[in-house]
């Protein structure tokens, strides 16, 4: 039997700014959740009123992927569980990333340079969208993103590498083992 990978990323209803700094994501609210599983072969989102089923989820897994979801995407879910999500398998790929490479990279770097696409839109824009009440354009965007997230976690597990864009516009390569 094959492993059920959730590929999985959320978006807030609030800001850093509006809950006091990033010492407080556990307030900023989710707005909408999307997963991924390779179990389903298929997207599932989840709004607020759902977000047990999404943890729920994510425990049934046997490998969490997303892309700083250890340190964001957890930690706004603990503002609704006492569960420690941190302990659950996951791979962060932005975790790992730093690691090799000592510095922060954006999915949209990685996503621009190994496949020629860009983001939709950003987190700030979907704050927004929450504020107007928009959350098909949320569910979109983050589908999206977990889509993004799916391709470059299957590229790196194929092709041993990841390509990004440096600050400078030139396009890089980095090893990866996942």
């Amino acid at each position: 039997m094959s492993k059920n990978l959730v590929y999985f990323d959320l978006e807030t209803q609030k800001s850093a700014e509006e809950v006091g700094g990033w010492g407080n994501i556990s307030k900023m609210g989710m707005s909408v959740g999307v997963t991924y599983s390779t179990a389903r072969g298929e997207y599932k989102i989840y709004g607020e009123p759902q977000v047990n089923d999404l943890i729920a989820e994510l425990q049934r897994a046997d490998l969490v992927v997303g892309f700083n979801n250890l340190r964001f995407d957890y930690e706004v879910l603990h503002g609704y569980s006492a569960l420690d999500l941190t302990q659950l398998p996951t791979l962060d790929m932005l975790v790992v990333l730093n690691e090799k490479l000592g510095h922060r990279l954006s999915l949209d770097s990685i996503a621009t340079a190994t496949f020629g696409v860009e983001k939709t839109a950003e987190g700030l824009q979907a704050i927004d969208w929450f504020k107007q009440g928009k959350l098909a354009e949320i569910a979109e965007y983050c589908c999206y993103d977990v889509k993004i997230t799916k391709l470059v976690h299957e590229y790196g597990a194929r092709q041993k590498q990841l390509h990004y864009t440096n600050r400078f516009g030139k396009k890089l390569t980095v090893p990866v083992n996942w």
